[in-house]
């Protein structure tokens, strides 16, 4: 027995599998991981009435807690860390924003020491590489076209632990680039887009598998000029992000998401920034200041929507409780999806023997009750 890790046994509630809902499950832990079986001596947790479900996987925030993924230092990146996975989200990859090239260079290196260090999943570029037009909550003077030797440049700047980076296809150097970031393993996104219906074709073609926030920062469907959406929905190759805050998306437009790519296709992220977990007021997301009232983040100057305040466990009981959307979808959007885009479904992403054991307890109403990462309670279900 010296040695062997403490198995705990967490019994009674609905526990949600990739094969369906087991009522009156269990879930096996000893050390960090899932197991299969348990010693006889382990230790029993009863969540009856509760639900099991695997640790959210988010892989598009900017921040939290107050603090800032795209400034920020080390510390206060994982002071964002830590508040997002008070609520649910285990693996995270960290998003920048629009800035200097070299600027955004020494941020990847900041932010791929942590990824080495297992507290963040990686880092994922939203910018410059955008389109003026749909710039969103970006600095204008900083974009660029998305030209390949640059994008290497961030590649090579995060030293193997950049994830995604999301571009405007359609301007020049748009489908070399997406070409490059296929070849190197990292998710190319369609967003902050103007292109049309065949252009997202030929990017998708070229190798683009992310729609970033579906629907936000690109133009909308008309039936003559179906633009990126009807591609990005239409294509089984194209994973959908949908930021289900009530504020960014009408909620028959999450319908026809889930709907038209299905709940395999779709990844429910937060987009969140400093404010997320921390309250209303003054922030910065990069060089753009930010003011939010009520919960929603606009910029200062212009009012644009300015990412989300928006935390996973939010995310998935809206998703349950105010679409009707089955619990199995739900947790495939938030979990297991983009897990496996991430290439981190052998570890993260469902409960099954062998993963880590990352796990959210929700009640019946869906609001989070206990958080294990690694077999390590952040929020324990025991008070």
């Amino acid at each position: 027995m010296s040695g062997r890790a403490q198995s705990t046994v967490l019994s009674g509630a609905r526990v949600v599998l990739p094969t369906g809902i087991v009522a009156g499950g269990r879930v096996i832990v000893e050390g960090a991981r899932i197991v299969g079986s348990a010693h006889e001596d382990a230790a029993l947790v009863d969540l009856s009435g509760h639900w099991i479900v695997p640790g959210f996987v988010d892989m598009h925030n900017h921040g939290g807690g107050g603090a800032s993924f795209t400034s920020g230092t080390a510390e206060e990146v994982l002071t964002g860390v830590r508040t997002h996975r008070e609520h649910g989200t285990t693996t995270l990859v960290a998003s920048t924003v629009t800035g200097d090239l070299d600027e955004l260079a020494r941020r990847a290196a900041l932010l791929a020491e942590l990824t080495q260090q297992g507290e963040i999943a990686g880092v994922h570029f939203e910018g410059p590489f955008i389109n003026p037009c749909r710039k969103g909550a970006h600095k204008e003077d900083l974009l660029r076209d998305p030209d390949p030797a640059e994008v290497r440049k961030l590649i090579d700047a995060a030293h193997g632990a950049a994830r995604m980076v999301t571009l405007a296809t359609e301007l020049p150097g748009g489908l070399d680039s997406v070409r490059l970031l296929a070849e190197h393993g990292v998710i190319a996104a369609i967003g902050h887009t103007d292109s049309t219906y065949d252009q997202t074709v030929r990017a998708i073609d070229a190798g683009a598998t992310v729609a970033t926030h579906l629907y936000n920062a690109m133009p909308g469907l008309e039936h003559r000029a179906p633009g990126p959406i009807a591609a990005l929905l239409e294509d089984e190759r194209v994973t959908v992000e949908l930021i289900n805050d009530g504020t960014h998306l009408h909620p028959a437009m999450l319908e026809l998401a889930f709907h038209h790519a299905g709940a395999d296709r779709v990844a429910l992220i937060t987009d969140a920034m400093d404010a997320a977990g921390f309250g209303d007021g003054t922030y910065h997301l990069g060089p753009l200041e930010v003011e939010v009232k009520d919960g929603v983040a606009r910029l200062v100057e212009g009012g644009s929507i300015a990412g989300s305040t928006l935390t996973l466990d939010t995310a998935f009981k809206r998703s349950v409780s105010v679409d009707r959307l089955p619990v199995e979808s739900v947790v495939q959007a938030i979990s297991a999806n983009p897990a496996k885009l991430l290439g981190l479904y052998d570890e993260v992403g469902s409960l099954e023997p062998g993963k880590y054991a990352d796990l959210v307890v929700l009640d019946a109403e869906f609001d989070v009750k206990g958080v294990m990462r690694r077999g390590e309670w952040i929020v324990s279900p025991l008070g």
